[in-house]
Parts: structure tokens; sequence; C-alpha cells
């Protein structure tokens, strides 16, 4: 019968219309022979039709049958160039129907679980879908038994590596923001994936992770101090007053916290990455970013992680701390955080651990 229907947007054909998808997913609750059939009916073509139709409730209600029948092998197949299609409606539908529970539900439960289906859907998105995208993986972090697969951490990783150059041009106002969102929401979810995620920690061991991460952090504090831009650090707090959030004036608000950020977690217990960061010249930069920043809230406090894990049980990395000429006014009282103090001695800086009585 809903083969046979004409999906036109007339509010006369909804009512019977969601009624009937309804009964197909009560159907298929706890019935593997119902889903399989609904399944052989319905997929693609008639699936995405009912997900295209313009009504709220008839798109929920698609989305239920669609949650209800998948499965690992349905999932499968869905990642298959010749059936992205359906699997990139429910991803448009989370962006644009944020009230639909079961697009969310399915993307989050079924498709973020296969590394084929994530990256298929994520090489034919455009950047405000892949934002989307991310969005999702993000949010899912936060549950307790995630499900996503080291194949997409290290996926994200390398396609963080191949675009991470574009938010460079955010600098120019004349350019459209969507591409570097996405290399802004490859860092956000790279930042929470290498947070207190067991799973993930391989990340540390990324071929190009930590060099192009600061690497990109060289490029982005130059640019800054080069001219007015995005990137250059600000005093102005007065969106506080207002009640508006910081990141509402630009895509860039927090991305050199994040990059500073990320860097901390790839060196947490990791003498080889710490080795890196020094042979880089990573430590100068990071500590000539230990001042407020407006257009990077917390970016002293992320800076002073990083440095506490760049410092721990790493002499070399140490000496060269102790060992810095004071370079422009460098906020050194942060490093007091860490336990440690810098003292003055002919014209060099040396390092010292403060005593727990002073």
């Amino acid at each position: 019968m809903l083969h046979d229907m004409k999906l036109e947007n007339t509010d006369s054909k909804f009512e019977p219309l969601c009624c009937g998808i309804q009964f197909l997913g009560n159907l298929a609750v706890g019935n593997k022979i119902c889903k399989d059939d609904i399944w052989r009916l319905t997929f693609p073509d008639l699936l995405l039709q009912l997900l295209s139709v313009d009504d709220e409730r008839t798109q929920g209600c698609a989305a239920m049958v669609l949650h209800t029948c998948l499965d690992k092998s349905k999932v499968e197949q869905l990642a298959k160039p010749e059936n992205i299609h359906l699997a990139l409606k429910v991803i448009e539908l989370c962006r644009t129907r944020a009230d639909l529970d079961w697009t969310v539900l399915t993307a989050t439960q079924h498709f973020l679980m296969s590394s084929a289906l994530v990256k298929n859907m994520y090489l034919g998105m455009s950047h405000l879908e892949k934002g989307t995208l991310l969005e999702l993986l993000s949010a899912q972090l936060g549950e307790a038994d995630c499900g996503i697969t080291p194949d997409i951490a290290s996926f994200l990783a390398d396609s963080f590596h191949d675009c991470c150059g574009t938010v460079l041009t955010l600098a120019s106002d004349s350019v459209s923001d969507e591409e570097a969102l996405t290399v802004i929401c490859l860092l956000d979810v790279l930042c929470e994936m290498t947070s207190d995620h067991k799973q993930f920690m391989f990340l540390q061991e990324h071929p190009n992770l930590l060099t192009t991460t600061i690497e990109l952090l060289q490029q982005v504090h130059a640019l800054g101090k080069s001219s007015k831009n995005v990137f250059s650090a600000a005093q102005d707090f007065s969106y506080l007053s207002q009640g508006k959030d910081a990141s509402a004036s630009s895509p860039s608000v927090s991305f050199k916290a994040h990059l500073i950020r990320l860097i901390g977690n790839l060196c947490h217990g990791h003498t080889i990455n710490q080795n890196k960061v020094r042979q880089l010249e990573g430590i100068p930069l990071i500590l000539d970013n230990c001042n407020i920043d407006s257009n990077n809230p917390f970016i002293s406090q992320w800076a002073i992680f990083a440095i506490r894990n760049l410092l721990e049980h790493n002499p070399q990395n140490q000496e060269q701390v102790a060992a810095l000429e004071r370079r422009g006014t460098a906020d050194y009282s942060a490093l007091k955080d860490l336990g440690f103090q810098v003292e003055e001695r002919e014209g060099s800086l040396l390092l010292k651990p403060i005593k727990k009585d002073t």
C-alpha cells in the first residue's frame, strides 16, 4: 500500500500515512522476521521517500521504522555507495529537524558504530553536513560506552592532518567559514577523544597528529601577531556583560586554546611526544600563550595543563624551561600552579620546585 501511495505533501494523507508507518514499526519490534521483511520491501527507496516527505511526524515515524529494523548487517548495506544517500538523509534531518529523536538515535546508536559508514558518509558530505556528523560524534563521546571504533578515530586524525591548513583562511574577511568550521569541529572531537578515553589514546602514536598540531599552532600564533585578525589576542570581555557566548562572534574562538589542549593530551605520560614538542620549539610557544585572551577563553589554563604534561618526568624539558632567556612579558607566574618557581640568574631563568612551606 505504501509503495502504491503517491507521497504528495497533502495534509489529508499524513494521518493515515503515519498510522501505516507506525503499524510497520510496531510489527518489527522484537520480531526479526518482520524486521527483515520490512527491510526487504522498503530499503532503500521507500524509506528515503518517507524520510523526504515534508511532514515532521511522518519523518519521525519513518525514522522509527529504520531504527527498529537496523542491525549490524543492515548498517553494512547502508555503507555501500549506492545506498549512502539514505544515511545522508538521516544526518540532514538531524540538522534540520532537531526535534526528531529517532533520527538522532539512529545516527548515534547505529551509524556511528560503523567505521565504513562514517567514512563513506563523511567523504560524500558538504562541510555543513560534516559539522553535524562531528557534533553527533562529540556528543556520543560523552556516553559511558560510546561504541565509536578506533578506525573512526584514526580516520578523523587523518582528515584533520589533510585539511587543517584551511582554518588559516579565517584571517581573511573575504572567505567562507564552512570549510574552516569543519577543521574546528574535527579539533574539538580529537580533544574529546584524547581526554580520558583509553581506547583512543593510541592517537598519541599517530605519525602526523602531534607534529601537525604544533605546526598549526605556530602558524596561527604568527598570524595573530602579524596583524589584527581573528587569531590575535584580545582583551574584550564585553560579551560577558551582554550575556553572549564568546563563540558567537567567530568560529575561531577557542581554536588556539584547543590546539594547546590537544598537544597537552597527546603528551600525557608520553616521553617521545614530550621530546618532540621540545624539538619543534613548542614549549616557548605554549608559554607565550599563558596570558588571558578573550578570543581564547581558558587558554592560560590549557597552556598550564600542557606545560605540566610536558615537564612531568622529563628533565630535558624542565631544563629547557629553566634555561629560557626572558622574552617579552611571558607570564611565568602560571608555572606556580604546577609547583615550580622561576628565578633569574645572570640573565637566564632557573626552574625550581616550590618548597611546601613557602
